[in-house]
């Protein structure tokens, strides 16, 4: 594989299905359907993932497509494959609250080595390069014109003062009890997988899941914020997070910045 044409590949697609997803956003009504597992999905859903699916097949025929919208690739078995969420948080994306990304990871043997997240109502962009180093773009994010590259890292977490980020949606008691198993002094809310990226780029130092996620949710931020060297484990026993695991759902986790002392749950 060659990691200069994924990085390439992943910028187009996951802005042209940005673009799409705005196209939608900015209209009055749209389309809300109900999935088998009671969530939602829209005409957006739909339309990213099929521009996303079709590019990743063009370009590299030969490797496994596992994507949220398309049940049928939920069935591939192998340790290397590509892995789309194309509209993650749905319901930010329905009450218009913008904290929704379009998510496209590359694993191998299990880890998740490249991975790009755009939220385009927030304007903010995050991907690997070729180099295997976490980058911010900051500009326009037009297809064809490259915006200032920021190469993002980690910060050094003040083990006094953590900065937890956690899902506007999905706090709990459990959640909360975990939290205050630490010196936190600032607890910050994200949707979707921006809360991988707020870490990899230092605005925030910890955040645990106590609550079921899908592989989709949470390739192409595990991706970044390794590459930004960042870490995610297991709650249970806080060993790495691997994937193509059975039905590709993910146990409990903590993301963090390296350096804190992970609580045992």
């Amino acid at each position: 594989m060659d990691n200069d044409e994924i990085c390439y590949v992943f910028r187009r697609l996951a802005i042209e299905a940005g673009l799409k997803i705005m196209n939608i956003y900015d209209q009055n009504n749209f389309e809300i359907n109900i999935k088998s597992d009671d969530s939602p999905v829209t005409i957006a859903d739909e339309a990213a993932d099929k521009i996303i699916y079709q590019g990743l097949q063009e370009a590299f025929p030969t490797v496994p497509i596992v994507t949220e919208e398309q049940a049928n690739t939920h069935t591939e078995k192998s340790n290397t494959f590509f892995i789309v969420d194309p509209l993650d948080g749905t319901k930010e994306f329905i009450h218009r609250r913008g904290d929704f990304t379009v998510n496209i990871a590359y694993v191998e043997n299990g880890i998740p080595v490249m991975g790009i997240v755009y939220a385009p109502a927030k304007k903010r962009l995050f991907y690997t390069d070729k180099n295997f180093r976490s980058i911010e773009e900051i500009g326009p994010h037009k297809v064809d014109e490259l915006g200032d590259l920021k190469h993002i890292k980690v910060s050094k977490p003040n083990l006094n003062q953590l900065i937890v980020v956690a899902s506007k949606s999905h706090r709990d008691k459990a959640l909360e009890d975990y939290i205050a198993k630490y010196n936190v002094s600032d607890s910050r809310a994200a949707g979707s997988s921006l809360k991988f990226c707020l870490i990899a780029v230092g605005e925030a130092d910890l955040y645990p899941r106590v609550g079921r996620t899908m592989e989709w949710d949470t390739a192409a931020g595990h991706a970044i914020l390794r590459c930004a060297g960042g870490i995610v484990v297991r709650y249970d026993n806080h060993e790495p997070l691997m994937y193509g695991k059975p039905y590709f759902e993910n146990p409990f986790f903590i993301a963090c910045t390296p350096g804190i002392n992970l609580q045992k749950a």
